[in-house]
């Protein structure tokens, strides 16, 4: 099991870079970025945000960018536009990381009916298809 962070100030601060990870996951971000927003250094930074996430901040990053991606999928949005979206630079890094995480590639997740999706509640649907690294 992980530690928990050292202190609530220290979780404050991973907050406020975990929100800047939801908020802009499409800007080019980095570890030194994200850990100068939780005003810890890059290290200290990745083993707190672990430690309090269960996930490294890099980890967190993609699959924000992929719950993302999923959404422009299931509307519609070509495989290459969703990319382009999410901020990935690489179509075949971003497709890789797409199977990885979904379990299927971008082309076939968007491709198959999303029927149950679409008559739930979006509060509802965004919790039942958000995807997981650790299921």
């Amino acid at each position: 099991m992980a530690s928990a962070p050292h202190s609530l100030r220290a979780l404050a601060h991973l907050r406020r870079a975990r929100d800047l990870i939801d908020r802009d996951y499409a800007l080019p971000l980095d570890v030194p970025t994200m850990a100068a927003r939780a005003l810890m250094s890059p290290a200290h930074f990745s083993r707190e945000f672990k430690a309090a996430y269960g996930e490294t901040p890099y980890a967190y990053l993609m699959t924000r960018r992929i719950e993302r991606a999923m959404a422009l999928l299931r509307n519609g949005a070509t495989v290459t536009d969703a990319c382009v979206a999410v901020g990935a630079t690489s179509l075949g890094s971003f497709s890789s990381t797409f199977t990885e995480i979904v379990g299927e590639t971008p082309s076939a997740y968007r491709s198959r009916p999303h029927d149950a999706a679409e008559v739930m509640p979006l509060c509802i649907a965004k919790i039942l298809t958000r995807p997981t690294r650790y299921a």
